[in-house]
């Protein structure tokens, strides 16, 4: 078939005009990002308000993702594993109520992560699921963090909800928002940021109501069943680009004492089907689960798995259920990268491990060569990002818990283009946002002294690895606990080929008498009134060999502060020298 009569063939098969269809879709995206602005704007917690952990969707009532915007890649990739045990475990859902689900074993992403969800009905038919899922700033932990690498199994992390009903008829249940609130160290910040997101659903399920209102619910189902097919047919093209074969690539969390002494392998195939645009992610060869919150929920081990192929396929791919149809993902139960076995600790699934899933998901793509895959970016958790804690001497003492983000990793580097500096990690891609000292400071009893990029840290190649950020901070007139999981510290972000390894992750403590020390990569740690705490996050890793990088880039980066003259001579043989404008380099030709 001629590609004339294959592009009419397809348009018979429509159930709506082009026109329309990107008009509806267009409707969708503007009511995702609605939800977005209301749970922004109406939460209090930093982590939701400053930096944006947290993110939006809209899924068919059976379970189909069909619009997400600006959201964080681990948050949405499997949404639908959160919201089909609540269709099995009830058989009453009617309009009115809405679902909250933080639990692994029921779907869930990690216990920090507070999935609200709201079913939409139109004249008595359920059509959609609203979806606004935000992480706590605490959950009630015996440790004060959500981030708990220690904990062995589900008994020593925070309360789990496993898709229980908080509200009926839009009346709330007092009963069980108050179990929530008291099992909680900041319950007015929990409560808070929990309205956010039941008003963040219900501005969505009135927006879809306008808009079912507006087509009829039979144009608007029949646009999802279309823009589901063009999902399909956009990957399929993409993917029947790639070559052929299959691929495997490795990389190894850091050891962390106690729970995996050695490091835990991260190890994926991928097979890749151009004729039939498909691809199979195995991750099956992993080891089983570890005693500690490091095991990957099913949630997370499937949307990373995906998301590793959707950052190596064009960016026009919708992130869609037909896009995701075409990537099949295998686990193994008991897995560290897997299907946990039960009550096993789950809390750090979001990150960590996780994180080395998505690296490896997007290097394992390298190995077909230039200018395929890309390098290593840093992990989540260094102590630029910790959870700080404690009482705050200017509020009577009132309890505090939040996450902030200071600093955090950069990103690998890929054909044609540098690592992205405000990288984080792989499950939220850049989306999650540096904090800003002045609001940091003014809600929390805290001084940010420093925060910047330490050159050198990059992974050098002809496309340079992102490089690190560092900093440091300090409490005011007060002791505080800090929790963190620096990754990267033993097994920097590695190189692909030729590209060389990004800058390690290291953290120290500063004592009142100016005496440095280095901290433990995995630790909870009291900073007293007085002392300091610094970090350096990870570099990213490196794309192809230096010698082949451009020397306009090396300039470029030696006089953004990010590369010294020494390093530009030494790994790309450039030389420069300074110009009459103060701080400046030019190429010596």
């Amino acid at each position: 078939m001629n590609t004339v009569a294959k592009f009419e063939a397809e348009h018979m098969n429509r159930r709506v005009d082009t026109f329309l269809m990107s008009v509806l879709k267009s409707r969708f995206e503007a009511i995702v990002r609605e939800m977005t602005l209301v749970v922004m704007r109406a939460s209090r917690s930093a982590v939701i308000k400053n930096a944006r952990d947290f993110s939006c969707a809209i899924l068919t009532y059976d379970h189909r993702l069909v619009s997400v915007e600006d959201a964080l890649p681990i948050h949405v990739m499997s949404m639908d594993m959160a919201t089909r045990p609540i269709t099995r475990l009830f058989d009453d859902i009617k309009p009115g109520d809405i679902f909250f689900n933080n639990c692994p074993f029921t779907g869930g992403t990690h216990h920090a992560d507070l999935i609200v969800a709201m079913p939409v009905f139109y004249e008595g038919e359920p059509l959609f699921w609203m979806i606004a899922l935000s992480h706590h700033a605490d959950t009630g932990a015996p440790v004060p963090s959500t981030y708990l690498p220690f904990a062995k199994t589900i008994f020593e992390e925070g309360i789990h909800f496993p898709c229980v009903r908080v509200a009926q008829n839009y009346v709330e249940k007092a009963d069980i928002l108050r179990i929530g609130s008291m099992r909680n160290r900041v319950p007015e910040l929990w409560l808070g940021d929990v309205r956010a997101q039941i008003g963040a659903c219900r501005t969505g399920e009135k927006r879809i109501a306008e808009l079912v209102g507006k087509y009829g619910s039979d144009v608007v189902m029949d646009f999802v069943e279309d823009w589901f097919d063009y999902g399909a047919r956009c990957a399929k093209a993409a993917i029947a680009k790639l070559p052929a074969g299959s691929y495997t690539y490795e990389t190894r969390h850091d050891p962390v004492p106690g729970v995996a002494e050695d490091g835990i392998p991260v190890r994926i195939t991928v097979t890749v089907n151009p004729q039939a645009g498909e691809i199979v992610v195995d991750a099956r060869d992993n080891i089983d689960n570890v005693p500690g919150g490091l095991n990957l929920s099913e949630n997370t081990a499937t949307g990373s798995c995906r998301i590793g192929v959707f950052n190596n396929l064009d960016e026009s791919v919708p992130h869609n259920e037909g896009a995701k149809s075409q990537i099949k993902v295998l686990l193994r139960e008991g897995s560290v990268v897997g299907k946990p076995a039960p009550q096993v600790g789950t809390s750090v699934a979001t990150t960590n491990v996780n994180d080395r899933l998505m690296m490896a998901g997007n290097c394992v793509f390298s190995e077909m060569g230039a200018p395929y895959g890309q390098a290593e970016g840093g992990s989540h958790l260094p102590a630029g990002i910790g959870v700080i804690s404690g009482r705050d001497p200017f509020k009577d003492g009132r309890s505090y818990v939040n996450q902030i983000f200071v600093g955090y990793a950069g990103g690998g580097a890929r054909s044609g283009y540098d690592g992205w500096l405000t990288y984080c990690g792989p499950a939220n891609a850049g989306l999650i946002q540096l904090d800003s000292v002045e609001v940091d400071e003014s809600m929390y009893p805290i001084i940010i002294e420093s925060r910047g990029v330490v050159a050198d840290s990059q992974g050098y190649g002809q496309f340079e690895g992102a490089p690190a950020v560092g900093g440091m901070f300090y409490p005011l007139e007060h002791d505080m606990t800090i929790v963190y999981a620096a990754d990267g510290t033993t097994f920097p972000p590695k190189g692909v080929l030729g590209g060389g390894n990004g800058g390690a992750s290291s953290s120290w403590k500063i004592t009142s008498t100016g005496h440095a020390a280095d901290l433990p990569a995995f630790a909870e740690v009291v900073i007293e009134n007085g002392a300091k705490i610094a970090f350096r996050a990870c570099g990213g890793g490196g794309y192809g060999s230096p010698l082949d990088r451009d020397p306009l880039r090396v300039l470029e980066s030696l006089n953004r502060g990010w590369l010294s003259p020494e390093k530009a001579k030494e790994v790309y043989g450039v030389g420069v020298r300074l110009t009459s404008q103060p701080g400046l380099f030019e190429l010596i030709t």
